[in-house]
């Protein structure tokens, strides 16, 4: 019973910390034009630095949270991102011109790496077996963020471009209050290890892997898996508006049912799946109906059929939360900080890199002469079929849960 409890206030804890992520995303472009004075192609350029600055400092600050993490507890590290994650909301909202606001932008990522540490909670409180299963839960936490947080930030964002801000800063806040009043140390001090600064970095976080073949497998399948996840931010909008042509009402309801088959497959697929067949089945299929929905999103003739593909990608989310299960699976519990925090530099080195990689290759296979739009999620299916070779490699050799 303490140990659903504890689950479900790291739960709260996310999905608070994803809504106010995504309350400032419908808003965060407009506000930039208008400190642009207008200027929408100036406006890009400064828009699109501000992702790469985000993605930049949550790759350098993720090994140095989950250190502390590993050396302090997860509830200190989760409670001080939450409070400053709040802070530079409000700096967000209050600032004059663009400086101000991709200070607060850098801020931001460096405190938002704090979902590394979430992570690292959820290794700590579930039994080997069942870890597939809380880290399903995060998605869910993740899915709800990504559906409702955008959603209630247009609303709020009729109000003014500045309210959506003030709204984050203060769910931000009400986490962190939520979490001081509630969420319990996940961490005896018995487990904790001393704080190492050589390996708070994300060159030293890499050390991890060391002498370690089926981690350093499983992580180099997850580094592609991250960068083919940001074929679907950067490019989605573009291509279905390119190929199809739908209007922004058709791509806001094609990205709603992203989110909702997220949510369905994190929330009542994973669990089950894990439990009937395992951690390695249930990553190998996540991947292949990974490589399948972003080969469908490549050559669908219709939008009907791009439709199916987002079912498809969906069921994609097995690979995610088998994949963390079995990694946490492979270092001692006072290495789960630094393992998420590796994780978290992964993530952020795809995400820097990610986003040109795919705009570029939209922008090349559309010039004349090569017709081919699909060009970006038919790399990213490649991609996929790389992890499936990589992880197949790793789990040949990992050792089952129950030794």
């Amino acid at each position: 019973m303490r140990r659903r409890a504890a689950l479900a206030f790291i739960f709260v804890t996310v999905l608070l910390d994803m809504l106010a992520v995504g309350l400032i995303a419908p808003v965060l472009a407009p506000l930039v034009v208008r400190f642009q004075g207008g200027d929408t192609a100036r406006a890009a350029e400064i828009y699109g630095a501000a992702f790469t600055l985000f993605a930049a400092m949550q790759f350098l600050a993720a090994p140095v949270l989950g250190a502390l993490s590993d050396r302090f507890g997860r509830r200190p590290v989760i409670l001080l991102s939450n409070l400053g994650l709040g802070l530079e909301y409000i700096v967000m909202a209050l600032a004059p011109n663009i400086t101000w606001l991709l200070v607060g932008r850098v801020l931001s990522g460096m405190t938002s790496a704090s979902i590394s540490v979430a992570g690292a909670y959820v290794a700590d409180v579930t039994p080997e077996r069942e870890r597939a299963a809380g880290f399903a839960m995060l998605g869910t936490a993740f899915g709800v963020g990504f559906v409702l947080g955008p959603a209630l930030g247009g609303l709020l964002g009729a109000f003014g471009p500045r309210v959506p801000f003030w709204v984050a800063a203060a769910l931000s806040l009400l986490n962190a209050t939520y979490g001081l009043l509630v969420l319990p140390e996940s961490l005896p001090r018995e487990r904790r290890a001393a704080m190492a600064w050589r390996r708070a970095h994300p060159v030293g976080a890499l050390a991890i892997v060391r002498g370690r073949p089926v981690l350093r497998g499983l992580a180099a399948m997850m580094f592609l898996r991250h960068v083919a996840h940001a074929a679907l931010p950067s490019t989605f909008v573009l291509y279905a508006t390119y190929r199809f042509g739908w209007d922004a009402k058709a791509v806001g309801l094609a990205l709603s049912g992203v989110g909702v088959g997220s949510l369905v497959v994190q929330g009542a697929v994973v669990a089950p799946v894990v439990r009937r067949f395992g951690e390695v089945p249930a990553v190998l299929w996540g991947l292949a109906f990974g490589a399948a929905g972003f080969a469908t999103y490549g050559l669908a003739p219709t939008g009907l059929v791009f439709c199916g593909g987002i079912v498809l990608l969906s069921l994609w989310g097995l690979s995610w939360a088998a994949s963390q299960g079995l990694m946490t699976q492979q270092v001692d519990a006072t290495e789960q900080g630094r393992l998420q925090g590796l994780d978290g530099s992964l993530r952020g080195v795809a995400d820097l890199i990610g986003p040109g990689l795919f705009t570029l290759t939209f922008a090349q296979f559309i010039a004349p002469g090569r017709d081919l739009p699909g060009a970006p999620f038919l790399l990213a299916a490649l991609l996929q079929l790389a992890a499936i070779t990589l992880a197949w490699r790793a789990v040949r050799r990992a050792r089952p849960a129950s030794e």
